[in-house]
């Protein structure tokens, strides 16, 4: 959905434009490309630095840049829960939010080090080469706001790939006292 409202941003018609194949399982577009099926390919890492390994391809651009700062992750809680559980919903925050100042604050050698046990499949180099991607690209924010200029982007793409059938206000959705406390602290 954010490749195709991207290409419709830059003024191509996704369904005139250009061949999207959508028939491939995302976990297996990497290898489809690899294969020699298609021209492009839209890949999340470690898939994309693969593929650049491999001299099999090159990462030409990202949907994250180029889209805007699109809340690919996000934790929902219902209200019940946040009001009977403020202390444990802090705590989730403030443990986030020292993962953002650490990438923020590291080196992609630091980085990769640390993380390397939550990626048993990769080496630390490939973590290295994807950590240092996401810092050039700006892609780890200072804080954990849920901006509300990310909230209406978010629902710009729903939109527009037909998958969002009524806006919701973002004050009746979002709550970010806790991600503002973090920041503080």
């Amino acid at each position: 959905m954010v490749f195709e409202y991207i290409l419709k941003q830059n003024g191509i018609d996704p369904e005139k434009d250009v061949n999207i194949d959508r028939s491939i399982d995302f976990g297996s577009t990497a290898a489809a490309f690899m294969g020699g099926q298609g021209d492009f390919s839209v890949e999340f890492e470690p898939s994309a630095t693969a593929l650049e390994q491999e001299e099999a391809g090159y990462v030409v651009a990202s949907c994250g840049v180029d889209s805007g700062y699109v809340p690919y992750t996000a934790y929902s809680a219902k209200d019940s829960f946040i009001q009977e559980n403020p202390q444990i919903i802090q705590g989730f925050t403030n443990a986030l939010q020292k993962g953002m100042d650490y990438v923020n604050t590291h080196t992609p050698e630091e980085i990769a080090k640390i993380i390397k046990p939550q990626f048993p499949e990769n080496d630390l180099k490939t973590i290295e080469t994807i950590a240092k991607r996401y810092q050039e690209q700006d892609t780890w924010k200072e804080n954990l706001v849920f901006e509300k200029e990310s909230f209406e982007l978010l629902e710009n793409i729903l939109e527009d790939a037909k998958e969002l059938e009524k806006r919701v206000p973002y004050e009746e959705l979002v709550n970010t006292e806790f991600a503002e406390k973090a920041a503080k602290e």
